[in-house]
């Protein structure tokens, strides 16, 4: 597997620890993104996209972060030594969402990373800079499978049952329409509600199959 782009967002604030937010992405096809490029002690390091730890009151069940100190439902106050305790004794208030499980691994990915961010930071200073972090949107999806992804979302046809039989109403996600589509969509779904109801008043349960094939 190799890194086939690494985008960067520069923050602000040069002098912020936080320096910038990268995004890379595996063999064309996969992006992890949110990874953070962080000035430690001995220089620039990645830190993997994580998500705050949360744990649930003892009062009333209501999750909270582990930095809390009352309750956000029922105000009780929290136990603030809490959280879990990692080797060098500081509390574990975050967890990797995705992160390399081995040495190698990590240091590509870091390397990797720190000379896409120098690069950055001369591009930064050139006239009509743009940034390109946020520029993954539908565009970078191929069309034929966004297509076949909305043929298995659409919902399966309905059928309500007349005095002439069967009818197919087709799924609202399968008709076209103009900017207004909704509105016909929901006028048509009440009409065939209120053609369901009356049928239901008229048939008897000993009927309920007969006009189905």
């Amino acid at each position: 597997m190799e890194i086939t782009e690494v985008r960067i967002k520069l923050m602000e604030d040069p002098h912020d620890r936080l320096q910038a937010f990268c995004s890379i992405t595996f063999d064309s096809c996969f992006v992890v993104r949110d990874l953070k490029i962080i000035q430690g002690t001995k220089g620039p390091f990645v830190a993997m996209p994580s998500r705050k730890l949360s744990d649930r009151c003892g009062r009333c069940g209501n999750k909270n972060h582990l930095r809390a100190q009352h309750c956000n439902q029922c105000g009780c106050q929290l136990d603030p030594d809490r959280a879990l305790r990692v080797d060098n004794g500081r509390a574990k208030l975050y967890a990797d969402i995705a992160h390399p499980i081995n040495c190698a691994c990590r240091e590509k990915i870091q390397s990797r990373v720190l000379e896409a961010f120098e690069v950055e930071l001369v591009k930064a200073k050139q006239p009509g800079y743009v940034c390109t972090y946020d520029d993954y949107g539908d565009d970078d999806y191929d069309a034929e499978d966004y297509a076949a992804a909305q043929r298995e979302a659409t919902p399966p046809a309905r059928f309500v049952r007349t005095d002439d039989g069967a009818h197919r109403i087709e799924p609202a996600a399968s008709r076209a329409g103009g900017p207004h589509r909704h509105v016909a969509l929901r006028q048509e779904t009440a009409a065939a509600r209120q053609a369901e109801h009356a049928v239901r008043g008229n048939a008897g349960d000993d009927d309920f199959a007969a006009g189905l094939h």
